[in-house]
Protein backbone atom coordinates (compact mmCIF):
# COMPACT_ATOMS: atom_id res chain seq x y z
CA UNK A 1 0.00 0.00 0.00
CA UNK A 2 1.63 3.54 -0.66
CA UNK A 3 1.27 6.04 1.89
CA UNK A 4 -0.62 9.40 0.98
CA UNK A 5 3.47 11.75 1.36
CA UNK A 6 3.45 13.54 4.91
CA UNK A 7 2.08 17.11 5.19
CA UNK A 8 -0.37 16.89 2.25
CA UNK A 9 -3.77 17.84 4.04
CA UNK A 10 -6.56 18.22 1.77
CA UNK A 11 -8.83 21.72 2.74
CA UNK A 12 -11.29 21.41 5.41
CA UNK A 13 -9.34 17.27 6.19
CA UNK A 14 -7.09 17.52 9.54
CA UNK A 15 -4.08 15.72 9.31
CA UNK A 16 -5.29 13.31 11.47
CA UNK A 17 -8.51 13.11 9.09
CA UNK A 18 -6.47 12.70 6.04
CA UNK A 19 -4.64 9.68 7.38
CA UNK A 20 -7.91 7.49 8.18
CA UNK A 21 -9.13 8.07 5.05
CA UNK A 22 -6.13 6.63 3.65
CA UNK A 23 -6.98 3.75 4.85
CA UNK A 24 -10.68 3.80 5.32
CA UNK A 25 -11.64 1.26 2.72
CA UNK A 26 -9.87 -1.05 3.63
CA UNK A 27 -11.63 -3.93 5.98
CA UNK A 28 -15.04 -2.35 4.82
CA UNK A 29 -17.82 -4.18 5.71
CA UNK A 30 -21.26 -4.61 3.69
CA UNK A 31 -22.84 -3.05 7.42
CA UNK A 32 -20.21 0.11 6.79
CA UNK A 33 -18.47 -0.92 9.75
CA UNK A 34 -14.88 -2.62 9.62
CA UNK A 35 -13.68 -6.64 9.77
CA UNK A 36 -10.12 -5.82 10.04
CA UNK A 37 -9.25 -8.97 12.25
CA UNK A 38 -5.12 -9.80 13.05
CA UNK A 39 -3.13 -10.85 10.41
CA UNK A 40 -6.04 -11.57 7.36
CA UNK A 41 -5.36 -9.24 4.52
CA UNK A 42 -6.50 -6.48 5.69
CA UNK A 43 -4.56 -6.26 8.81
CA UNK A 44 -1.61 -7.01 6.41
CA UNK A 45 -2.40 -4.28 4.25
CA UNK A 46 -2.83 -1.88 7.31
CA UNK A 47 0.51 -2.86 8.65
CA UNK A 48 2.39 -1.72 5.53
CA UNK A 49 0.33 1.47 5.17
CA UNK A 50 2.03 2.22 8.89
CA UNK A 51 5.79 0.80 7.76
CA UNK A 52 4.98 3.23 4.44
CA UNK A 53 3.94 6.56 6.53
CA UNK A 54 6.73 5.94 8.93
CA UNK A 55 9.11 5.46 5.82
CA UNK A 56 7.53 8.52 4.20
CA UNK A 57 8.50 10.72 7.86
CA UNK A 58 12.07 9.07 7.42
CA UNK A 59 11.29 6.75 10.66
CA UNK A 60 13.23 3.40 11.22
CA UNK A 61 10.60 0.71 12.03
CA UNK A 62 11.08 -2.00 13.85
CA UNK A 63 8.62 -5.33 14.64
CA UNK A 64 9.12 -6.90 18.17
CA UNK A 65 8.75 -10.61 18.98
CA UNK A 66 5.13 -10.19 19.43
CA UNK A 67 4.55 -8.76 16.10
CA UNK A 68 3.92 -4.82 17.37
CA UNK A 69 5.20 -2.37 14.75
CA UNK A 70 7.43 0.59 16.54
CA UNK A 71 8.42 3.64 14.15
CA UNK A 72 11.17 5.42 15.83
CA UNK A 73 12.25 9.11 15.37
CA UNK A 74 15.67 8.76 17.04
CA UNK A 75 17.53 6.25 18.40
CA UNK A 76 15.80 4.40 21.30
CA UNK A 77 18.65 1.80 22.14
CA UNK A 78 21.53 4.58 22.36
CA UNK A 79 19.43 7.61 23.60
CA UNK A 80 16.15 5.94 25.30
CA UNK A 81 13.90 5.58 26.86
CA UNK A 82 11.70 7.31 24.91
CA UNK A 83 8.01 8.20 24.31
CA UNK A 84 6.06 6.59 23.28
CA UNK A 85 2.70 6.61 21.63
CA UNK A 86 -0.25 4.99 18.79
CA UNK A 87 -2.70 2.24 19.62
CA UNK A 88 -3.79 -0.55 16.83
CA UNK A 89 -5.15 -0.57 14.07
CA UNK A 90 -7.37 -4.04 14.01
CA UNK A 91 -11.14 -4.13 14.50
CA UNK A 92 -14.30 -5.91 15.86
CA UNK A 93 -16.42 -7.60 13.59
CA UNK A 94 -18.44 -4.54 12.40
CA UNK A 95 -16.22 -1.91 14.00
CA UNK A 96 -16.18 1.88 13.94
CA UNK A 97 -13.25 3.94 12.62
CA UNK A 98 -11.51 5.45 15.08
CA UNK A 99 -11.35 2.87 17.65
CA UNK A 100 -7.71 2.10 17.41
CA UNK A 101 -6.67 3.82 14.19
CA UNK A 102 -7.36 7.42 15.47
CA UNK A 103 -4.07 6.76 18.17
CA UNK A 104 -2.06 5.87 15.57
CA UNK A 105 -3.25 8.49 12.79
CA UNK A 106 -2.68 11.02 16.01
CA UNK A 107 0.65 9.86 16.49
CA UNK A 108 1.71 10.43 13.06
CA UNK A 109 -0.09 13.88 13.05
CA UNK A 110 1.88 15.04 16.19
CA UNK A 111 5.13 13.78 15.53
CA UNK A 112 4.19 16.14 11.93
CA UNK A 113 3.12 19.02 14.20
CA UNK A 114 6.34 18.73 16.55
CA UNK A 115 8.64 18.94 13.38
CA UNK A 116 6.99 21.64 11.87
CA UNK A 117 7.36 23.53 15.21
CA UNK A 118 11.13 23.24 15.28
CA UNK A 119 10.90 20.64 18.34
CA UNK A 120 14.38 19.01 18.86
CA UNK A 121 13.13 15.89 21.11
CA UNK A 122 15.52 15.88 24.05
CA UNK A 123 15.21 11.60 23.88
CA UNK A 124 13.37 9.56 21.10
CA UNK A 125 10.45 9.65 19.90
CA UNK A 126 8.30 6.01 18.94
CA UNK A 127 4.97 5.71 17.65
CA UNK A 128 3.77 1.90 17.52
CA UNK A 129 0.94 -0.20 16.41
CA UNK A 130 0.44 -3.09 18.66
CA UNK A 131 -1.42 -6.41 16.98
CA UNK A 132 -4.79 -7.77 17.71
CA UNK A 133 -5.85 -5.91 20.47
CA UNK A 134 -9.52 -6.14 19.61
CA UNK A 135 -8.93 -10.30 20.36
CA UNK A 136 -11.59 -10.81 17.65
CA UNK A 137 -9.81 -13.58 15.97
CA UNK A 138 -8.17 -15.72 18.40
CA UNK A 139 -10.56 -14.56 21.32
CA UNK A 140 -8.21 -12.57 23.98
CA UNK A 141 -7.93 -9.27 23.81
CA UNK A 142 -4.90 -6.81 23.91
CA UNK A 143 -2.84 -10.07 22.37
CA UNK A 144 0.37 -7.88 21.40
CA UNK A 145 0.70 -6.32 24.43
CA UNK A 146 0.07 -9.25 26.45
CA UNK A 147 2.63 -11.46 24.68
CA UNK A 148 5.59 -8.33 24.33
CA UNK A 149 5.42 -7.74 28.23
CA UNK A 150 5.06 -11.40 29.16
CA UNK A 151 2.06 -11.02 30.96
CA UNK A 152 0.47 -14.56 29.13
CA UNK A 153 3.07 -17.23 28.81
CA UNK A 154 3.91 -17.03 25.12
CA UNK A 155 2.74 -20.62 24.77
CA UNK A 156 -0.29 -20.57 25.94
CA UNK A 157 -0.84 -17.73 23.31
CA UNK A 158 0.31 -19.60 20.29
CA UNK A 159 -2.28 -22.33 21.25
CA UNK A 160 -4.92 -19.81 20.99
CA UNK A 161 -7.25 -21.09 17.76
CA UNK A 162 -9.87 -18.81 15.45
CA UNK A 163 -13.04 -19.67 14.28
CA UNK A 164 -11.49 -22.06 11.64
CA UNK A 165 -9.29 -24.02 14.12
CA UNK A 166 -6.16 -22.30 12.85
CA UNK A 167 -4.02 -21.95 15.98
CA UNK A 168 -1.71 -18.59 16.65
CA UNK A 169 1.42 -20.29 15.86
CA UNK A 170 -0.09 -21.63 12.36
CA UNK A 171 -1.23 -17.82 11.40
CA UNK A 172 1.87 -16.65 12.36
CA UNK A 173 4.57 -19.57 10.58
CA UNK A 174 2.20 -19.01 7.26
CA UNK A 175 3.07 -15.07 7.52
CA UNK A 176 6.89 -15.26 8.12
CA UNK A 177 6.68 -17.54 5.60
CA UNK A 178 4.78 -14.97 3.37
CA UNK A 179 7.31 -12.48 3.84
CA UNK A 180 5.50 -10.49 6.06
CA UNK A 181 6.81 -9.19 9.39
CA UNK A 182 10.59 -8.76 10.20
CA UNK A 183 12.81 -11.93 10.04
CA UNK A 184 15.74 -9.98 11.54
CA UNK A 185 13.78 -9.16 14.18
CA UNK A 186 13.10 -12.81 15.47
CA UNK A 187 9.31 -12.28 14.43
CA UNK A 188 7.32 -15.95 14.09
CA UNK A 189 6.43 -18.56 16.24
CA UNK A 190 9.96 -19.73 16.45
CA UNK A 191 9.93 -16.37 19.08
CA UNK A 192 7.15 -15.29 20.07
CA UNK A 193 6.73 -13.78 23.04
CA UNK A 194 8.28 -11.45 25.70
CA UNK A 195 10.77 -9.02 24.49
CA UNK A 196 13.06 -7.30 26.63
CA UNK A 197 14.82 -4.89 24.35
CA UNK A 198 11.62 -3.53 22.68
CA UNK A 199 10.13 -3.16 26.31
CA UNK A 200 13.50 -1.17 27.92
CA UNK A 201 12.95 1.23 24.71
CA UNK A 202 9.77 2.70 25.99
CA UNK A 203 10.29 5.10 29.06
CA UNK A 204 6.86 6.18 29.12
CA UNK A 205 3.44 5.87 27.04
CA UNK A 206 0.67 7.95 26.07
CA UNK A 207 -2.14 6.23 23.90
CA UNK A 208 -4.55 8.59 22.50
CA UNK A 209 -8.70 6.88 21.86
CA UNK A 210 -11.91 7.89 20.73
CA UNK A 211 -13.94 7.90 23.76
CA UNK A 212 -16.08 4.62 24.22
CA UNK A 213 -18.92 6.67 26.16
CA UNK A 214 -20.21 10.05 26.74
CA UNK A 215 -18.91 11.39 29.34
CA UNK A 216 -16.95 14.42 27.21
CA UNK A 217 -20.34 14.28 24.99
CA UNK A 218 -22.77 15.14 28.60
CA UNK A 219 -20.69 17.61 29.93
CA UNK A 220 -22.50 20.77 31.30
CA UNK A 221 -22.30 24.17 28.93
CA UNK A 222 -19.07 25.96 30.33
CA UNK A 223 -17.45 22.92 31.35
CA UNK A 224 -17.36 21.41 28.16
CA UNK A 225 -13.82 19.52 27.01
CA UNK A 226 -13.07 17.62 23.56
CA UNK A 227 -10.34 15.78 25.54
CA UNK A 228 -10.13 14.02 28.58
CA UNK A 229 -7.31 12.60 30.70
CA UNK A 230 -7.48 8.51 31.50
CA UNK A 231 -7.17 7.68 35.15
CA UNK A 232 -7.95 3.87 35.47
CA UNK A 233 -9.23 1.23 33.55
CA UNK A 234 -11.98 -0.78 35.05
CA UNK A 235 -11.51 -4.55 36.27
CA UNK A 236 -12.76 -7.08 33.43
CA UNK A 237 -12.91 -10.73 32.14
CA UNK A 238 -14.44 -13.66 29.40
CA UNK A 239 -15.54 -16.42 30.69
CA UNK A 240 -17.08 -19.41 29.22
CA UNK A 241 -19.77 -21.76 29.45
CA UNK A 242 -20.15 -25.34 27.64
CA UNK A 243 -24.00 -26.06 27.53
CA UNK A 244 -24.06 -30.36 26.59
CA UNK A 245 -26.74 -31.20 24.33
CA UNK A 246 -28.21 -34.45 22.45
CA UNK A 247 -27.97 -33.72 18.53
CA UNK A 248 -30.87 -35.29 16.76
CA UNK A 249 -33.48 -34.46 14.12
CA UNK A 250 -35.22 -31.31 14.43
CA UNK A 251 -38.30 -32.78 12.25
CA UNK A 252 -38.71 -35.94 13.78
CA UNK A 253 -37.56 -35.57 17.37
CA UNK A 254 -40.96 -34.83 20.42
CA UNK A 255 -40.43 -31.90 22.15
CA UNK A 256 -40.79 -33.84 25.10
CA UNK A 257 -37.54 -35.99 24.44
CA UNK A 258 -35.23 -33.17 23.46
CA UNK A 259 -32.39 -32.28 24.98
CA UNK A 260 -31.51 -28.97 23.53
CA UNK A 261 -29.09 -26.87 24.62
CA UNK A 262 -30.43 -23.49 22.80
CA UNK A 263 -32.58 -23.48 26.03
CA UNK A 264 -30.21 -23.15 28.25
CA UNK A 265 -28.70 -20.49 26.27
CA UNK A 266 -31.36 -18.95 26.62
CA UNK A 267 -31.60 -19.11 30.20
CA UNK A 268 -27.91 -17.94 30.56
CA UNK A 269 -28.99 -14.72 28.40
CA UNK A 270 -31.25 -13.50 31.15
CA UNK A 271 -29.43 -15.06 33.79
CA UNK A 272 -26.03 -12.83 32.71
CA UNK A 273 -28.28 -9.73 32.40
CA UNK A 274 -30.27 -10.28 35.72
CA UNK A 275 -26.61 -10.92 37.34
CA UNK A 276 -25.29 -8.05 36.62
CA UNK A 277 -28.61 -5.94 37.16
CA UNK A 278 -28.30 -7.23 40.83
CA UNK A 279 -24.63 -6.48 41.05
CA UNK A 280 -24.39 -2.86 39.42
CA UNK A 281 -22.04 -3.84 36.59
CA UNK A 282 -21.87 -4.67 33.30
CA UNK A 283 -22.19 -8.03 31.85
CA UNK A 284 -22.71 -9.11 28.28
CA UNK A 285 -23.39 -12.14 26.30
CA UNK A 286 -22.46 -11.75 22.67
CA UNK A 287 -20.77 -14.71 21.20
CA UNK A 288 -22.17 -18.05 20.18
CA UNK A 289 -20.84 -21.02 19.17
CA UNK A 290 -23.41 -23.85 18.21
CA UNK A 291 -22.86 -27.51 17.23
CA UNK A 292 -23.55 -28.81 14.41
CA UNK A 293 -25.00 -25.79 13.67
CA UNK A 294 -27.71 -27.25 11.04
CA UNK A 295 -31.30 -25.36 10.57
CA UNK A 296 -32.71 -28.54 10.96
CA UNK A 297 -30.69 -30.59 13.80
CA UNK A 298 -31.03 -30.10 17.47
CA UNK A 299 -27.73 -28.91 18.61
CA UNK A 300 -25.38 -31.41 20.29
CA UNK A 301 -23.40 -27.98 22.36
CA UNK A 302 -23.34 -24.35 22.51
CA UNK A 303 -20.76 -22.39 23.22
CA UNK A 304 -21.24 -18.93 25.22
CA UNK A 305 -18.81 -15.82 25.79
CA UNK A 306 -19.89 -13.69 28.85
CA UNK A 307 -17.78 -10.30 29.60
CA UNK A 308 -18.14 -8.58 32.70
CA UNK A 309 -17.12 -5.08 34.01
CA UNK A 310 -17.22 -2.94 36.49
CA UNK A 311 -15.32 -0.39 38.68
CA UNK A 312 -14.79 -2.41 41.34
CA UNK A 313 -13.58 -6.11 41.42
CA UNK A 314 -15.82 -6.85 43.83
CA UNK A 315 -18.68 -6.04 42.10
CA UNK A 316 -17.37 -8.29 38.93
CA UNK A 317 -17.20 -11.70 41.69
CA UNK A 318 -20.57 -10.73 42.46
CA UNK A 319 -21.30 -11.23 39.24
CA UNK A 320 -19.77 -14.08 38.71
CA UNK A 321 -21.15 -16.16 41.81
CA UNK A 322 -24.66 -14.81 41.02
CA UNK A 323 -24.40 -17.22 37.99
CA UNK A 324 -22.60 -19.73 39.59
CA UNK A 325 -25.53 -20.03 41.81
CA UNK A 326 -28.35 -20.02 39.99
CA UNK A 327 -30.87 -22.53 39.63
CA UNK A 328 -33.58 -23.24 37.14
CA UNK A 329 -36.75 -21.56 37.25
CA UNK A 330 -38.12 -25.00 38.66
CA UNK A 331 -35.35 -24.94 41.47
CA UNK A 332 -33.29 -27.53 39.58
CA UNK A 333 -29.78 -27.18 38.66
CA UNK A 334 -26.11 -26.37 40.21
CA UNK A 335 -25.89 -22.79 38.37
CA UNK A 336 -23.46 -22.34 35.65
CA UNK A 337 -20.14 -23.75 35.77
CA UNK A 338 -17.72 -20.84 33.98
CA UNK A 339 -14.60 -21.12 32.57
CA UNK A 340 -12.47 -18.51 32.87
CA UNK A 341 -10.43 -17.00 29.80
CA UNK A 342 -8.98 -14.17 30.70
CA UNK A 343 -8.99 -11.44 33.82
CA UNK A 344 -7.77 -8.04 33.87
CA UNK A 345 -7.24 -6.59 36.79
CA UNK A 346 -8.38 -2.45 37.87
CA UNK A 347 -5.39 -0.33 36.20
CA UNK A 348 -4.89 2.59 37.68
CA UNK A 349 -2.94 5.11 35.41
CA UNK A 350 0.67 7.02 36.92
CA UNK A 351 -2.04 9.70 39.19
CA UNK A 352 1.03 12.32 38.72
CA UNK A 353 1.39 11.61 35.10
CA UNK A 354 -2.23 11.86 34.70
CA UNK A 355 -2.58 15.10 36.52
CA UNK A 356 0.54 16.42 34.65
CA UNK A 357 -1.20 15.63 31.39
CA UNK A 358 -4.84 16.95 32.78
CA UNK A 359 -2.97 20.33 32.88
CA UNK A 360 -1.08 20.77 29.38
CA UNK A 361 -4.26 19.42 28.03
CA UNK A 362 -6.34 21.73 29.85
CA UNK A 363 -10.15 23.24 28.89
CA UNK A 364 -10.52 25.64 25.84
CA UNK A 365 -11.10 29.22 27.07
CA UNK A 366 -10.17 27.90 30.52
CA UNK A 367 -7.67 27.96 32.89
CA UNK A 368 -8.84 24.56 34.57
CA UNK A 369 -7.24 21.19 33.82
CA UNK A 370 -8.53 18.34 31.41
CA UNK A 371 -11.06 16.08 32.90
CA UNK A 372 -9.31 12.85 34.12
CA UNK A 373 -11.83 9.89 33.59
CA UNK A 374 -12.20 5.53 34.23
CA UNK A 375 -13.16 3.92 31.65
CA UNK A 376 -14.54 0.30 31.72
CA UNK A 377 -13.04 -0.88 28.15
CA UNK A 378 -9.74 -2.55 28.08
CA UNK A 379 -6.60 -0.89 25.97
CA UNK A 380 -3.11 -1.83 25.48
CA UNK A 381 -2.19 1.21 27.87
CA UNK A 382 -3.85 -0.77 30.73
CA UNK A 383 -1.15 -3.86 30.06
CA UNK A 384 1.88 -1.62 29.80
CA UNK A 385 0.72 0.23 32.92
CA UNK A 386 0.25 -3.31 34.47
CA UNK A 387 4.03 -4.26 33.54
CA UNK A 388 5.41 -1.50 34.97
CA UNK A 389 5.27 1.23 32.38
CA UNK A 390 4.82 5.06 33.26
CA UNK A 391 1.09 4.97 31.41
CA UNK A 392 -1.46 7.85 30.47
CA UNK A 393 -4.33 7.85 28.02
CA UNK A 394 -6.12 10.86 26.31
CA UNK A 395 -9.78 10.25 25.28
CA UNK A 396 -11.16 12.40 22.43
CA UNK A 397 -14.85 13.20 22.89
CA UNK A 398 -17.28 11.00 20.87
CA UNK A 399 -20.99 12.46 20.62
CA UNK A 400 -22.94 9.13 19.90
CA UNK A 401 -21.04 7.93 23.12
CA UNK A 402 -21.35 4.31 20.47
CA UNK A 403 -17.87 2.25 20.05
CA UNK A 404 -17.61 -1.30 18.34
CA UNK A 405 -20.33 -0.48 15.87
CA UNK A 406 -20.33 1.97 12.75
CA UNK A 407 -22.14 4.85 14.65
CA UNK A 408 -19.30 5.33 16.38
CA UNK A 409 -17.42 8.94 15.86
CA UNK A 410 -15.20 11.64 16.40
CA UNK A 411 -16.15 15.24 14.94
CA UNK A 412 -13.14 16.74 12.56
CA UNK A 413 -12.58 19.44 15.09
CA UNK A 414 -12.07 17.41 18.02
CA UNK A 415 -9.58 14.85 16.18
CA UNK A 416 -7.87 17.91 15.59
CA UNK A 417 -8.41 19.10 19.14
CA UNK A 418 -7.05 16.00 19.99
CA UNK A 419 -3.72 16.09 18.13
CA UNK A 420 -3.02 19.09 19.83
CA UNK A 421 -2.87 17.70 22.80
CA UNK A 422 -1.15 15.08 21.71
CA UNK A 423 1.37 17.07 20.38
CA UNK A 424 1.56 19.18 23.78
CA UNK A 425 1.67 16.15 25.68
CA UNK A 426 4.39 14.93 23.54
CA UNK A 427 6.55 18.07 23.84
CA UNK A 428 6.59 18.53 27.46
CA UNK A 429 7.26 14.64 28.02
CA UNK A 430 10.05 14.72 25.09
CA UNK A 431 11.66 18.01 26.43
CA UNK A 432 11.64 17.98 30.07
CA UNK A 433 11.85 14.00 30.49
CA UNK A 434 9.53 11.18 32.28
CA UNK A 435 11.84 7.95 32.96
CA UNK A 436 11.05 4.75 33.89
Amino acid sequence: MTATPAGTTPAGTTSAGRLLAAIADVGRAPSGGYERFAWTTHDLALREWFAAEADARGLTVVTDRAGNQWAWWGDPDADGPGVVTGSHLDSVPGGGAFDGPLGVASAFAALDALRAAGVRPARPLGIVNFSDEEGARFGLACLGSRAVTGTVPADRLLALRDGAGDSLADVLDRVGRAGSGDPTAGFGPAHYGRDEEALARVGVFVELHVEQGRYLADLPPGEEAPVAVGAAIWPHGRWRVDLVGEANHAGTTPLAHRHDPMLDLSRLVTDVRSAAEHAGALATLAKVQVEPNGVNAIPSRVRAWIDARADQESTVRSVLTHLSSSSAPDGSGAGWELVQESWTPATVFDPVLAARLADVVGRPGSDLPAPVIGTGAGHDAGILAAAGVPTAMLFVRNPTGISHSPAELAEEADCDAGVRALTAVLADLLTVGESR
